[in-house]
């Protein structure tokens, strides 16, 4: 199984990942990266004309538009597109463009997480209510930067799918220790009204006029029209590298962000506070959801601002508890908030969360309940023993009948029953998300549908068993072996009831096989025959198909020769046969009253002994305290030893040891209570449970 989700990051194509230019949705992906656990396998993907990366994972979408007409955003996302048609990601993350998820999502069968940097109102593809309905229903998480732009997003929209969003703030590095000051004060930002460059500067003239040991400083740009300061002591220093304004603000006393604009969050007071800035900020947007430890303006205008500083720059003790408490509690580090972003991966991956994050599981068990029959299988059930073995190790486990569903949705109808239970797999399973769908002896999964299943969760784990046998002297096997390859394809392990080595002789294209042994049920198997004292002496049970309740007339077998033959040689023995010499199959209750009124039992199959392979009666016989004769061939003395159970070799050894056990019956009852001991040791629901959930999760798991 994958140890690393592959994570393909996609930037606005003008957000610049390189170290000269890069703004605040590049410094987002670059920070959290760092510590993201799943970062070999995350590649970034933008457009830059510069080479300066911030990580050596990016990778460049060039954009080359054919006419004034084309669309940009198109273009990017088809070559964003070609560039990963060889690569398997599991999540596709996009930052601060809705349109582009919108695009992707029609051509990608993706996981995909939206990322909103700015208010989600003002920007292409989440203006409208129904836009982000859509984004809604369609996203699989949005990310917002505060709690301010989550509120933003759900204007006008019921909150009920809040859920579906998580928080996850800018983050800073929390530093060691704090850096001796000079006197200065900082405004960083965008030089513009809307920052309240303007504000800034009404209030830092008369500041600098009061006191002439202060210096202030600008750190930014702006294209277009702005307001300028005219101070000797005042300087701009342009657009600086990001680890140079950190620099620059680990050395100032006071930082300002009297910003007029509903600030999506304010990076800049987050790093200044981070950095032992008594920083100063405006109550707009997401501004004070960056730091518990400032102050906030209650006016918004130079006037306010100069009283502020002056008492900063007059208190010295509260420009220091600021400055302290700033430093001491940031309330954002990127070590923290890394995990919740990979938390909130993981879980939309849900294997990888499965695997690396809970051991407890969602499992869809499918096999035939034997409704149709009134359950008179349930004592010889393994799906119902899976299930319980399931449970009992700790899991969820949800139940399908394949067969009893097809069976009571024959109504009339313009649908017929097997398409009605494709759409209720696909429906079940978008609902109950599983982490293990097993299923055991059913054609009634279309491959289409099983296909459907894994795109939707390419994580699910999809694993088929069988108990019939696989043996090659036996025509029933081929149509057997033929029901296992169908689903080769698309599942990921195989169980069966005989040694793998017999399977791969005949069909060498079905991968990933296991053998299991039928496994014994603590309330199933629940009787000690050997502290009984039953009236028959040997009890065998069989029937020509589970599904029929009666013989077929006329039909012989290679058991019926061998019970023939057998019955001949044993003279005073009092055997209990059904199944046989037109005495009917028994089910149910009925089937333990005889079983428990025996003292030994034979384990005899269908076809020749073949390596392993039991029909699942063993676990009745061993697992209910009778002494159990198998034929030497199956080699079951590779986890059985001679005073467990008892081996014969030919129809003659066989009849003398019977003979032999009745007239024994201390040494008979002390092998008997060693054989159902050894079972229950090894073979017991939740072993055979641990062991299938084990190998299918790429663990490899011995059996004994």
């Amino acid at each position: 199984m994958k140890k690393k989700l592959k994570i393909a990051t996609i930037l606005p194509y003008k957000e610049n990942y390189t170290f000269s230019k890069a703004q605040a949705a590049a410094i987002w992906v670059c920070d959290f990266l760092k510590y993201s656990k799943h970062k070999k396998e995350n590649y970034i993907f933008g457009n830059t004309d510069t080479k300066d990366f911030l990580s050596k994972n990016y990778v460049n979408v060039p954009i080359k538009l054919k006419s004034r007409f084309s669309s940009t955003t198109i273009e990017y996302c088809n070559n964003f597109i070609s560039s990963i048609k060889d690569k398997e990601f599991d999540i596709i993350e996009i930052h601060n463009r809705p349109l582009v998820f919108t695009f992707l999502k029609n051509k990608l069968d993706k996981k995909f997480i939206l990322y909103f940097h700015n208010d989600p109102i003002s920007m292409k593809g989440s203006k409208s209510v129904s836009e982000r309905i859509n984004l809604l229903n369609n996203v699989d998480k949005i990310i917002f930067v505060s709690k301010w732009t989550q509120k933003r997003f759900f204007k006008d929209i019921d909150q009920k799918l809040l859920h579906k969003t998580d928080v996850v703030y800018p983050s800073i590095h929390k530093e060691k220790k704090i850096i001796n000051k000079n006197k200065n004060i900082v405004f960083v930002g965008k030089l513009n009204v809307s920052k309240g460059y303007d504000i800034y500067g009404g209030a830092i003239t008369k500041i600098l006029d009061e006191f002439p040991k202060w210096k202030a400083f600008s750190i930014g740009d702006e294209s277009r029209k702005r307001p300028m300061i005219s101070h000797k002591r005042h300087k701009e220093l342009g657009f600086l590298k990001h680890k140079k304004v950190l620099k620059f603000l680990d050395k100032s006393e006071i930082a300002v962000v009297p910003s007029r604009w509903e600030e999506p969050f304010g990076r800049t007071a987050l790093e200044s506070s981070s950095r032992a800035c008594a920083t100063i900020i405006s109550n707009r947007g997401g501004l004070p959801e960056t730091t518990d430890h400032c102050i906030i303006l209650d006016k918004l205008n130079s006037e306010q601002l100069f009283v502020q500083i002056k008492k900063l720059i007059n208190n010295e003790r509260l420009r220091k508890k600021i400055q302290f408490n700033g430093f001491k509690n940031v309330k954002h580090t990127i070590k923290s908030n890394s995990l919740l972003i990979d938390s909130i991966r993981e879980k939309l991956v849900h294997n990888f969360s499965l695997n690396f994050i809970k051991n407890k599981l969602r499992i869809i068990n499918l096999y035939n309940s034997g409704q149709k029959l009134n359950h008179r299988l349930y004592n010889i059930s393994i799906g119902k023993k899976f299930t319980n073995g399931f449970i009992r190790n700790g899991h969820d486990v949800l139940e399908i009948s394949d067969r009893d569903f097809i069976r009571q949705n024959r109504l009339l109808s313009l649908k017929s029953s097997n398409l009605k239970f494709q759409d209720y797999l696909l429906e079940t399973f978008k609902n109950y998300n599983p982490d293990l769908l097993i299923f055991g002896h059913t054609n009634n999964i279309d491959l289409d549908t099983l296909d459907k299943i894994r795109s939707s969760n390419k994580s699910l784990i999809i694993s088929q068993w069988n108990e019939d046998p696989v043996m090659p002297s036996l025509d029933y096997s081929k149509k057997n072996i033929k029901n296992i390859s169908f689903y080769r394809s698309l599942v990921d392990h195989n169980f069966i009831t005989t040694h793998p080595s017999i399977l791969n002789k005949q069909d060498k294209s079905i991968k990933n096989v296991h053998f299991f042994f039928v496994p014994v049920d603590k309330n199933i198997e629940c009787f000690d025959v050997y502290n009984l004292n039953p009236a028959m002496d040997l009890f065998y049970a069989m029937s020509h198909g589970v599904n029929r309740a009666t013989l077929k007339k006329g039909k012989i077998d290679d058991r019926i020769t061998f019970l023939n033959k057998l019955t001949h040689k044993l003279q005073n023995i009092n055997y209990d046969f059904y199944g046989f010499k037109n005495k009917e199959p028994i089910w149910g209750n009925n089937f333990y009253q005889a079983l428990v009124n025996s003292k030994m039992g034979l384990n005899l199959s269908r076809g020749l002994p073949t390596k392993y392979y039991s029909s699942n009666r063993i676990a009745s016989l061993i697992g209910n305290g009778l002494l159990t004769f198998i034929d030497k061939k199956t080699q079951i003395d590779d986890f059985f030893n001679k005073n467990e159970i008892i081996i014969y070799e030919n129809i003659e050894d066989l009849s003398q040891k019977i003979k032999f056990y009745k007239n024994n019956p201390k040494i008979r009852k002390k092998i008997a209570s060693n054989g159902k001991k050894k079972y229950f040791k090894l073979f017991n629901e939740l072993k055979i449970t641990k062991y299938i959930i084990d190998n299918s999760l790429g663990n490899n798991s011995n059996l004994y």
